[in-house]
């Protein structure tokens, strides 16, 4: 195993696409995590070219429609839970944020019930679904799924959940999700348990990583008021809040326009990637060879070898980031633009920050999981009033290497609805943030 720890070097790694290889990896264990058959086999001839072709709906105008669908879910939730009330109320950051973003990106993705709005049985999946991700980074790791006491079952009940008599009764199902349906009744080899396993497989993508980086942008913005303040008088004058008319019953609109133009948000996000990725990307040497890694350097790597870039060695680099351990909610802006510029020895980095991997196994799902974060952070700071809960001493993060870091207590907050919102009613308009699983799982996830 080698470690390449200077980030100069990774352009050199993905280079060399041919000869490090991210997908035999995941080839040869994702199938068994998840419970379906390898998808490269024989049985299933075109299936994994499908599988790659579909990841071209998480673009474009499909984009487009899918962040639309999330936003409209995401006020369905906010305002069938949260904007009933006026007084202050208290919760977990990550509990809100997960019950949130979890129901809300099953009903973006898969649709909903014939005769219902909302999803039953929600709370029971959702709790199944931190069982299995609690224990992803040791199954996936080959560690034998039965070792795990209930695990089995807690997988056996996701699964079900996805069956395709069962979700074919759903409405407004996203395109992304109806080719898949389709392109897997095409196997008649596939079992109706293994397409239920991928459309699994499919959720937990879109949520393992999005929920805890939501989570954390949630709380370092909270825990910086200086920053939460310029965030949200961004957003407000963007989108013109106060001079919105406000009704109960329609979805405020955020285009992704419009969304494109909060540099200060953006930079919170990207800053709060920057503490708490912990994301290692790995590639498995195909062949024999002399890795080159520029013009006068070179390493012998051998068949079978794994080499690994971990950019956290980066992050917290002072040469690279000023204070590298300090929350700086503008590091990613310069004179109201994106900042791109970044140095090592005097040399322009090309990969400064990672969350999403980098190269051929970049994660395809990232543009989606980006507009996940920032509508969720955009209806918060429109609607409530935020504090952390006084008194809570310091927590140390989790998941170390896989994808983002989980916090290790339970940290609260106060949040009570804005004033001014509450008494002219409910707005009118918002309509505008690791995938790539089922071939491969992007290397955000590792």
């Amino acid at each position: 195993m080698t470690f390449v720890l200077d980030p100069l070097l990774y352009p050199h790694i993905i280079k060399h696409s041919q000869q490090l290889d991210f997908r035999e990896f995941l080839q040869n264990t994702t199938p068994r995590t998840f419970g379906y058959p390898p998808v490269h086999s024989k049985m299933f001839s075109g299936l994994k070219e499908q599988i790659a072709y579909s990841f071209t709906l998480l673009q474009g105008n499909n984009l487009t429609l899918l962040t639309e669908r999330m936003l409209d879910n995401l006020m369905l939730v906010f305002r069938q839970d949260h904007l009933g009330h006026s007084g202050w109320r208290s919760g977990s950051i990550y509990q809100f944020c997960l019950s949130m973003m979890f129901e809300a990106t099953l009903l973006t993705m898969y649709g909903h019930p014939a005769a219902a709005t909302r999803h039953g049985g929600v709370s029971a999946l959702r709790d199944d679904f931190l069982k299995f991700d609690s224990k992803f980074h040791l199954l996936v790791q080959q560690v034998p799924i039965w070792l795990f006491w209930g695990m089995k079952a807690v997988r056996k009940n996701l699964i079900n959940y996805f069956m395709p008599d069962h979700i074919s009764r759903w409405t407004d199902m996203s395109e992304f999700i109806r080719m898949r349906m389709e392109m897997f009744e095409d196997h008649e080899n596939l079992r109706d348990v293994d397409k239920a396993a991928h459309h699994f497989a499919m959720l937990w993508a879109a949520l393992t990583n999005s929920v805890p980086a939501t989570f954390w942008a949630m709380y370092y913005l909270l825990s910086h008021p200086e920053a939460l303040q310029v965030v949200r008088q961004e957003i407000q004058e963007v989108f013109q809040i106060s001079d919105v008319e406000f009704s109960s019953n329609t979805n405020v609109k955020l285009h992704r326009e419009e969304m494109d133009k909060l540099p200060y948000l953006e930079s919170a996000i990207k800053e709060s990637f920057r503490l708490s990725s912990v994301t290692m990307s790995l590639r498995v040497v195909q062949e024999d060879f002399n890795l080159r890694l520029g013009e006068s350097r070179s390493i012998a790597v051998r068949e079978g070898d794994i080499i690994i870039m971990y950019p956290q060695i980066m992050y917290f680099d002072p040469e690279i980031y000023e204070e590298p351990k300090k929350f700086r909610f503008d590091r990613y802006v310069h004179n109201g633009a994106e900042k791109t510029d970044f140095y090592k020895d005097n040399q322009k980095l090309k990969h400064y920050l990672m969350p999403f991997g980098l190269g051929s196994s970049l994660c395809p799902g990232r543009f989606f999981a980006m507009s996940q974060i920032k509508q969720f952070l955009c209806l918060m700071l429109l609607y409530f009033d935020l504090q952390l809960e006084d008194g809570q001493s310091h927590f140390e993060p989790r998941k170390a290497g896989l994808g983002f870091k989980l916090h290790s207590a339970d940290i609260r907050f106060r949040y009570r609805l804005r004033l001014q919102l509450f008494w002219k009613g409910f707005p009118q308009g918002l309509s505008m943030c690791f995938w790539g699983l089922l071939i491969v799982l992007p290397e955000g996830h590792l």
